[in-house]
């Protein structure tokens, strides 16, 4: 079991999701024991064993539902001579398991102003792993985010993009200092596999946002669905930390399934769609010097 824990210790600080089965009870027999391991990664694969057999392949399919809705499960399977292939031996064998899922979710937040440090402290309590991601180094400092478990900085966004490897579990908030870094971040995070991506901003600015990048060409191909902007719950309030608030607020819901019902910031996913999909602005052109018949 050793190996399960140590490659479990590795999969956390990668950053990346599976699902642990343990054997928690046993009635008759059965090819497991009590606490046999066995470690489900989100491509299929696992290390450590349940005990073998056709029960083993359905807890992998087991653990991979749980990995999806990250919801903890007991479940209990009746044994026959099929499952074991023995022969005479076995009188009703059970064998119940937990499965849980042991992801941690990692949110990487662009910008390392007022809001974001707010925002590292909340999303840290509520279980995110938060990265800052700034282009000045006087602002990123382990001083000013101490509850950051990585903090990236380069003397542009560009260059921090580099050190990044955002994933399906990772959650993306930019809020960054000024609209065209806010833009050149929403556009990278986007253009990765992020499941939630979190824009500040009123919805003037987000659609304007939208448009450029439409009128860029790059919005061909983007899961709209994936973007909250304006980012948060809208919980009235406007102070740094309040902010902060709703926007974990959004996340931990987006997280566990329970967005439905809630009222949130962000512009429906069909609006964004449509702005999407007019067609780009034509360039204006400025009339000669002197003006018509100069």
């Amino acid at each position: 079991m050793l190996d399960v824990f140590e490659e479990l210790a590795r999969m956390r600080a990668r950053g990346e999701r599976g699902a642990l089965a343990t054997v928690i009870s046993t009635r008759g027999s059965t090819p497991g024991r009590e606490t046999m391991r066995l470690l489900v990664k989100e491509s299929g694969s696992f290390v450590g064993t349940i005990g073998g057999g056709c029960v083993e392949a359905e807890v992998v399919d087991a653990a991979l539902e749980v990995l999806r809705d990250e919801i903890p499960r007991r479940v209990r399977y009746r044994l026959t001579e099929a499952e074991t292939g023995t022969s005479g031996l076995l009188c009703g064998g059970e064998i119940e398991v937990f499965i849980e899922p042991v992801t941690v979710p990692t949110v990487v937040v662009f910008g390392a102003g007022h809001v974001s440090r707010d925002l590292c402290d909340v999303a840290s309590r509520a279980g995110f792993g938060v990265t800052v991601v700034d282009d000045r180094a006087a602002f990123a400092t382990s001083a000013r985010f101490p509850t950051a478990r990585r903090i990236v900085v380069h003397d542009s966004f560009e260059a921090c993009f580099r050190d990044l490897a955002p994933n399906e579990s990772t959650y993306c908030v930019v809020v960054t200092r000024g609209h065209a870094m806010d833009l050149e971040c929403a556009d990278y995070a986007l253009h990765t596999p992020a499941a939630y991506v979190g824009l500040i901003g009123s919805r003037v600015k987000v659609q304007t946002v939208l448009a450029r990048l439409r009128d860029a060409g790059r919005l061909e191909g983007v899961d709209l669905a994936r973007l909250h902007a304006p980012v948060g719950i809208d919980l009235g309030g406007g102070t740094h930390g309040e902010i902060a608030v709703a926007i974990v607020a959004e996340m931990v819901a987006h997280r566990r399934r329970h967005l439905e019902g809630l009222r949130a910031k962000r512009i429906p996913t069909a609006e964004m769609v449509r702005i999407a999909e007019r067609p780009p602005r034509a360039e204006r052109v400025e009339p000669p010097a002197g003006g018509p018949g100069a």
